[in-house]
Protein backbone atom coordinates (compact mmCIF):
# COMPACT_ATOMS: atom_id res chain seq x y z
CA UNK A 1 0.00 0.00 0.00
CA UNK A 2 1.25 3.16 -0.56
CA UNK A 3 1.22 5.90 1.64
CA UNK A 4 1.96 9.66 3.09
CA UNK A 5 2.20 8.67 6.65
CA UNK A 6 0.60 7.49 9.65
CA UNK A 7 -0.68 9.53 12.78
CA UNK A 8 -1.24 7.02 15.52
CA UNK A 9 -3.27 9.52 17.78
CA UNK A 10 -5.57 11.64 15.97
CA UNK A 11 -8.23 13.10 18.04
CA UNK A 12 -9.38 15.29 14.60
CA UNK A 13 -10.42 12.61 12.07
CA UNK A 14 -13.20 11.23 13.70
CA UNK A 15 -14.95 11.01 17.55
CA UNK A 16 -12.03 9.46 20.00
CA UNK A 17 -8.32 8.53 20.18
CA UNK A 18 -7.82 7.71 16.04
CA UNK A 19 -4.99 5.23 14.04
CA UNK A 20 -4.66 7.87 10.73
CA UNK A 21 -3.33 6.62 7.79
CA UNK A 22 -3.41 9.21 5.04
CA UNK A 23 -3.04 7.21 1.56
CA UNK A 24 -0.65 8.65 -1.08
CA UNK A 25 -2.41 9.53 -4.59
CA UNK A 26 -5.06 11.95 -5.09
CA UNK A 27 -6.87 12.61 -8.52
CA UNK A 28 -8.99 15.59 -7.12
CA UNK A 29 -6.56 18.01 -6.80
CA UNK A 30 -8.88 19.90 -4.73
CA UNK A 31 -7.81 23.95 -4.26
CA UNK A 32 -7.14 24.61 -1.20
CA UNK A 33 -6.40 20.68 -0.04
CA UNK A 34 -5.00 21.09 3.31
CA UNK A 35 -2.51 17.96 2.28
CA UNK A 36 -1.22 18.59 -1.27
CA UNK A 37 1.74 16.40 -0.60
CA UNK A 38 -0.33 13.65 -0.37
CA UNK A 39 -1.77 14.37 -4.37
CA UNK A 40 1.07 12.64 -6.56
CA UNK A 41 0.32 8.98 -6.90
CA UNK A 42 4.17 8.05 -6.71
CA UNK A 43 4.88 9.80 -3.79
CA UNK A 44 4.93 8.93 -0.35
CA UNK A 45 6.10 4.96 0.80
CA UNK A 46 5.37 1.51 0.08
CA UNK A 47 4.04 -0.28 3.30
CA UNK A 48 2.73 -3.59 3.77
CA UNK A 49 -1.04 -3.76 5.17
CA UNK A 50 0.48 -6.19 8.02
CA UNK A 51 3.00 -3.14 8.80
CA UNK A 52 -0.27 -0.88 9.04
CA UNK A 53 -1.89 -3.37 11.21
CA UNK A 54 0.70 -3.72 13.96
CA UNK A 55 1.30 -0.10 14.38
CA UNK A 56 -2.58 0.09 14.51
CA UNK A 57 -2.48 -2.43 17.45
CA UNK A 58 0.46 -0.83 19.79
CA UNK A 59 -1.78 1.84 21.18
CA UNK A 60 -4.81 0.17 23.83
CA UNK A 61 -7.06 2.95 24.11
CA UNK A 62 -7.02 3.47 20.06
CA UNK A 63 -10.97 4.07 19.50
CA UNK A 64 -10.89 3.85 15.85
CA UNK A 65 -8.99 3.57 12.33
CA UNK A 66 -8.95 6.56 9.62
CA UNK A 67 -8.59 6.43 6.40
CA UNK A 68 -8.08 9.97 5.05
CA UNK A 69 -5.50 11.27 1.95
CA UNK A 70 -4.77 11.63 -0.98
CA UNK A 71 -7.74 9.26 -1.70
CA UNK A 72 -8.39 5.79 0.17
CA UNK A 73 -10.48 4.55 -2.41
CA UNK A 74 -7.48 4.53 -5.25
CA UNK A 75 -6.20 1.62 -3.19
CA UNK A 76 -9.81 0.67 -1.97
CA UNK A 77 -8.64 -3.22 -1.85
CA UNK A 78 -5.77 -2.53 0.32
CA UNK A 79 -7.59 -0.01 2.94
CA UNK A 80 -10.36 -2.80 3.06
CA UNK A 81 -8.04 -5.72 4.06
CA UNK A 82 -6.80 -2.68 6.75
CA UNK A 83 -10.35 -2.03 7.71
CA UNK A 84 -11.23 -5.34 8.72
CA UNK A 85 -8.45 -5.82 10.49
CA UNK A 86 -9.39 -2.96 12.42
CA UNK A 87 -13.28 -4.18 12.93
CA UNK A 88 -12.61 -7.73 13.93
CA UNK A 89 -10.73 -5.61 17.02
CA UNK A 90 -13.82 -3.54 17.84
CA UNK A 91 -12.66 -0.36 16.20
CA UNK A 92 -14.67 1.23 14.11
CA UNK A 93 -13.48 2.78 11.09
CA UNK A 94 -13.70 6.11 9.04
CA UNK A 95 -12.91 6.97 5.59
CA UNK A 96 -12.61 10.24 3.98
CA UNK A 97 -12.89 10.42 0.47
CA UNK A 98 -13.04 13.34 -3.12
CA UNK A 99 -15.87 11.26 -4.57
CA UNK A 100 -19.31 10.96 -3.26
CA UNK A 101 -21.49 8.49 -1.82
CA UNK A 102 -23.33 8.41 -5.29
CA UNK A 103 -20.04 7.84 -7.31
CA UNK A 104 -18.62 4.89 -5.07
CA UNK A 105 -21.91 3.14 -5.52
CA UNK A 106 -21.87 3.73 -9.44
CA UNK A 107 -19.09 1.08 -9.83
CA UNK A 108 -16.89 3.85 -11.19
CA UNK A 109 -14.15 3.23 -9.05
CA UNK A 110 -12.47 0.10 -8.20
CA UNK A 111 -13.37 -1.75 -5.82
CA UNK A 112 -14.86 0.51 -3.96
CA UNK A 113 -18.01 -1.96 -2.65
CA UNK A 114 -14.90 -3.78 -0.62
CA UNK A 115 -14.16 -0.80 1.38
CA UNK A 116 -17.56 0.67 2.03
CA UNK A 117 -18.29 -2.81 3.31
CA UNK A 118 -15.50 -2.20 5.90
CA UNK A 119 -16.28 1.15 6.75
CA UNK A 120 -18.91 2.73 9.28
CA UNK A 121 -18.26 6.59 8.18
CA UNK A 122 -17.81 7.92 5.36
CA UNK A 123 -16.89 11.60 5.08
CA UNK A 124 -17.64 11.84 1.29
CA UNK A 125 -17.57 14.88 -1.08
CA UNK A 126 -14.70 17.26 -2.58
CA UNK A 127 -12.96 20.01 -0.40
CA UNK A 128 -14.46 23.21 -1.48
CA UNK A 129 -12.63 26.52 -0.27
CA UNK A 130 -15.63 28.28 -0.89
CA UNK A 131 -17.33 26.27 1.66
CA UNK A 132 -14.56 25.49 4.01
CA UNK A 133 -15.81 25.78 7.61
CA UNK A 134 -14.45 25.35 11.11
CA UNK A 135 -17.49 24.42 12.49
CA UNK A 136 -17.81 21.54 10.28
CA UNK A 137 -17.37 18.56 12.63
CA UNK A 138 -14.50 16.39 11.49
CA UNK A 139 -14.72 18.02 7.74
CA UNK A 140 -12.82 20.24 6.15
CA UNK A 141 -16.17 22.41 3.90
CA UNK A 142 -19.43 22.20 4.66
CA UNK A 143 -20.73 20.60 1.70
CA UNK A 144 -19.26 17.48 3.04
CA UNK A 145 -21.45 14.54 4.27
CA UNK A 146 -20.86 12.41 7.18
CA UNK A 147 -22.27 8.99 6.44
CA UNK A 148 -23.31 6.11 8.54
CA UNK A 149 -22.66 3.63 5.57
CA UNK A 150 -24.63 0.67 7.29
CA UNK A 151 -27.90 2.75 7.89
CA UNK A 152 -27.28 3.77 4.11
CA UNK A 153 -27.04 0.30 2.87
CA UNK A 154 -30.25 -0.43 5.04
CA UNK A 155 -32.26 2.53 3.68
CA UNK A 156 -31.47 2.25 0.04
CA UNK A 157 -30.11 5.84 0.63
CA UNK A 158 -28.01 8.46 2.11
CA UNK A 159 -28.40 8.24 6.02
CA UNK A 160 -26.05 10.99 7.81
CA UNK A 161 -24.15 10.39 10.89
CA UNK A 162 -24.82 12.52 13.96
CA UNK A 163 -22.61 12.63 17.01
CA UNK A 164 -25.34 11.63 18.74
CA UNK A 165 -25.13 8.01 17.38
CA UNK A 166 -23.90 5.49 19.75
CA UNK A 167 -20.45 4.08 18.23
CA UNK A 168 -21.68 1.26 19.50
CA UNK A 169 -24.27 0.14 16.62
CA UNK A 170 -20.75 -0.31 14.25
CA UNK A 171 -20.32 -4.31 14.27
CA UNK A 172 -18.42 -6.51 11.82
CA UNK A 173 -20.32 -8.02 8.67
CA UNK A 174 -20.35 -11.47 7.68
CA UNK A 175 -18.14 -12.27 5.73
Amino acid sequence: MRIASTVSDSIVDGPGLRFTVFTQGCPHHCPGCHNPATHDPSGGREVAVAELAAQLSTNPLTEGLTLSGGEPFLQAAECAVLARYARERGLNVWTYTGYTYEQLLSGAVKDADALLAQTDVLVDGPFLLAEKSYAALFRGSSNQQLIDVAKSRAAGKAVLWSRSDPLSHFTVPES
